[in-house]
């Protein structure tokens, strides 16, 4: 088959594409992918061979405004629709709901059942005709996969919905890298990896554990607006135990896991955030390590039903307690049988998945 994934950001902020690349890439097909260069700097290598590559290389800051991204989502388009015309694919997998939306009368009149969707996140849900428009997608794509089993809420009842999973399953081979280690760490070290966003929730964080021996808090990812201010923040007030250290590669995460005690997996505790799942989440899994999540979110919920992590509010006066008796308080033992529970379910369900996209490439 002849097939083209779209993509809407770097290759190194895309690990969700392997989902699909471990599969296509096992059988003889002809794959492009098209993929956003925002920062015009280097990408990373796949380890995929024979891969044709469609970069669209233009600036664009994310933390802006909707308003002064419409420019470069409309020269997106433009390179995007031209690729689609000029070539007949077989199939085409969408890797976001917003360039499905910009492609939509393309995909509609041209791929109607040949395209999968891939919906991770609501941002633009309470736009009605936005909305609108996926829910046609979703109803004319063969096959959409979620993120998180809370979208579904958000989506039309078809029957051609399925969930993935953004766990990385080369992570499986570097399971052991944390539990090998002393868990005995003075003080524990709260890290942070992904790009770093929501101001207001890593301000309470950081205030809340500021300059307390206890804790060390570590930042690792793309910094923009929200670090520079989260450093500035600190800077003023003199917080020596939380630091910035800056964008890494994917594979880099395993050297900063093994020193990591608590993963900060917490956002903004909003209707855009809520549902998601994040990757860390399935870090937090594999790699034994024990997760923060926002009291009320969807990941939340699923740490406190498989004991694999505190769900907490940094606002509460508490918050650096807490995180010290939860950590001091865990039974390692039954802790990393948790863990294990919660892999096999997952990996259930990505199998599945795969199963599904394996049926549709065959």
């Amino acid at each position: 088959m002849k097939i083209l994934m779209i993509g809407f950001t770097k290759l190194a902020y895309m690990p969700y594409m392997n989902f699909y690349l471990e599969q296509l890439t096992q059988s003889d097909n002809e794959i492009h992918l098209l993929y956003w260069n925002r920062d015009e700097k280097d990408e990373i290598t796949l380890p995929y061979k024979n891969i044709i590559l469609h970069e669209f290389k233009l600036y664009q800051e994310d933390e802006v405004s909707k308003v002064r991204k419409v420019k470069s989502f409309i020269k997106f388009r433009k390179n995007a629709k031209r690729l689609l015309l000029n070539n007949n694919f077989d199939l085409v997998i969408v890797m976001h709901t917003v360039p499905g939306v910009l492609l939509n009368d393309i995909l509609f009149r041209y791929y109607s059942k040949r395209f999968i969707l891939d919906y991770r996140d609501i941002t633009f849900e309470k736009i009605g005709l936005y909305k609108k428009i996926v829910n046609r997608l979703v109803e004319n794509s063969i096959a959409t996969f979620v993120s998180s089993n809370a979208f579904r809420e958000y989506l039309p009842v078809v029957d051609n919905i399925f969930t993935s999973h953004n766990i990385l399953i080369d992570s499986l081979d570097n399971r052991d890298i944390r539990r090998c280690k002393s868990r005995k760490s003075e003080p524990i070290r709260i890290r942070f990896w992904g790009f770093i966003r929501h101001e207001l929730i890593n301000r309470a964080i950081i205030d809340g554990i500021a300059n307390d021996n206890r804790f060390e808090l570590h930042y690792h990812g793309r910094e923009q607006d929200t670090a520079n201010n989260l450093k500035k923040h600190c800077e003023r007030n003199k917080i020596k135990n939380v630091y910035f250290h800056g964008q890494y590669n994917p594979d880099e995460r395993y050297e900063f896991a093994k020193e990591t005690d608590l993963i900060h997996n917490i956002y903004e505790n909003d209707k855009m955030t809520q549902p998601a799942m994040a990757n860390k989440f399935y870090d937090g899994i594999t790699f034994y390590i024990p997760q923060l999540c926002s009291t009320g979110s969807f990941m939340g919920t699923q740490i406190t039903k498989n004991s694999i992590g505190l769900s907490c509010d940094p606002s509460n006066k508490s918050f650096a307690d807490d995180l010290f008796s939860y950590y001091n308080s865990i039974a390692w033992s039954e802790f990393e049988i948790n863990c294990d529970k919660k892999l096999r379910e997952i990996l259930m369900e990505y199998q599945s998945g795969t199963n599904i996209i394996r049926d549709i490439v065959k």
